[in-house]
């Protein structure tokens, strides 16, 4: 096919072109893009990016006929405190070359999908942030971290006595396949009670379960597992690899959790407590587990358990459409705070009255009434899903109180019980 796309608009900044890519233009936006990770070894991956091709979703920018900036965004469903969710335009793939910096690309290609996104509907935008300082220009802050434990089995000799139990309930080992058929019903539950969790769809579960190869991205098939209730109804999943490694003739070996899902605490620890017995492994590493999950508790000498090396903030989140995104969410008490909003975009700001019912549903709009708090549109996204607080941001001058003890009152509006995690990239 030809270089039409569905998205015909064509933007010029500093003499470079921006525009939607056709299909038939993937795999050199995939070179530009493996060129833009510093991957210049990269085997092609085109034929995985076309799966992902939509009409006007892969943008580029171009000097001349060459492909020298990269980005895509996706509709996904996002989680928030309650369980409602929202629809999310999710950005990847963002690369600019580093020939053609400081020309005005990043910030041509962001403002060019987020009307977009707008248009469609979108409540939120989110995109996983490879350097801090980059994305806070277009409002988007912090929202979700990732959090992982390192466990020294021979510290805590296992779980704590008297833990919740499944009566009746087994752990089976799962294949690839029956993994691929268990895990998107399971993940669908799960996500809806999980707080920035994200759906996945059938190229994810393709491509974590080995069905789908991606050249650069060498599949090591895990152990998988699955924990069904006395019915038989499957409850969680827990997948992992164990490196092989003796210290002379003793086992000495490294257990990574790769993904863990459960419904009920009693399903938690029945799959921690089968992590934990697996034989040779001396040292389990939950890399992404959520940043209040609490299984250093669960364990014997809680001690046992030290951070993992990349705890950080993951998911960053921009508000698109404030009266959408936070009438969706509930609330941790009746009450009402004014914030007054600053956004360069302009999406997000103005004056905004948020008040919330006994019931914990809350309501968004417009206000003429004097503030509580102001704020930038960078941190209004921190705060939206509970991974932020108010009093937090005022103490670090991110936050102005423009009501003595409002930031307070804000928090405790706007605390969840469970703070929002999202396990997957994307």
């Amino acid at each position: 096919m030809g270089n039409t796309t569905d998205d015909g608009a064509v933007d010029i900044v500093n003499g470079l072109q921006i525009r939607a890519i056709a299909e038939s233009e993937v795999a050199a936006w995939d070179r530009a893009l493996a060129l833009g990770f510093l991957r210049s070894h990269a085997e092609s991956t085109a034929d995985f990016r076309r799966l992902q091709w939509e009409p006007g979703r892969m943008l580029a920018g171009f000097d001349g006929d060459r492909c020298i900036a990269t980005f895509r965004s996706f509709d996904v469903e996002l989680t928030v405190p309650g369980g409602a969710t929202v629809r999310a335009d999710a950005v990847t793939a963002v690369t600019v070359s580093t020939t053609h910096r400081r020309r005005g690309l990043l910030g041509t290609l962001m403002r060019r999908d987020l009307a977009a996104a707008v248009e469609r509907g979108s409540a939120v935008a989110i995109l996983i942030a490879a350097e801090y300082n980059i994305y806070g220009r277009y409002g988007f802050g912090p929202a979700t971290r990732g959090h992982g434990w390192n466990i020294d089995l021979h510290r805590t000799r296992g779980l704590r006595d008297g833990l919740p139990t499944v009566p009746g309930g087994r752990i089976d080992f799962v294949t690839m396949a029956q993994a691929r058929e268990l895990g998107p019903d399971l993940h669908e539950r799960w996500r809806r009670t999980q707080p920035g969790a994200i759906a996945r769809d059938e190229l994810w579960w393709k491509r974590n379960t080995g069905e789908l190869k991606v050249p650069g991205n060498e599949f090591k098939e895990p152990f998988a597992a699955v924990h069904r209730d006395a019915d038989g109804t499957v409850t969680g999943l827990v997948a992992y690899r164990v490196d092989d490694t003796w210290d002379g003739s003793y086992p000495n070996c490294t257990l990574t959790v790769a993904d863990f899902l459960a419904l009920d605490r009693a399903t938690a620890a029945e799959l921690w407590r089968f992590v934990l017995s697996v034989d040779w492994v001396r040292k389990v590493v939950a890399e992404n587990i959520g940043p209040d999950d609490p299984l250093p508790l669960l364990l014997q000498d809680p001690r046992a358990a030290t951070p993992y090396v990349d705890n950080a903030d993951f998911t960053w989140l921009r508000v698109l459409d404030v009266a959408a995104a936070f009438d969706a969410r509930t609330y941790g008490a009746p009450g009402r705070v004014v914030l007054e909003v600053e956004d360069r975009l302009g999406y997000a700001s103005g004056r905004w009255a948020i008040e919330v019912a006994a019931d914990g549903t809350g309501r968004c709009t417009r206000t003429t009434d004097d503030a509580d708090l102001a704020l930038d549109a960078s941190e209004l996204a921190s705060l939206y899903l509970g991974g932020e607080t108010a009093p937090r941001l005022l103490a670090a001058g991110l936050l102005t109180e423009l009501r003595p003890g409002a930031a307070a009152a804000a928090d405790l509006l706007l605390r969840t019980p469970l703070q929002p995690w999202n396990p997957d990239g994307f």
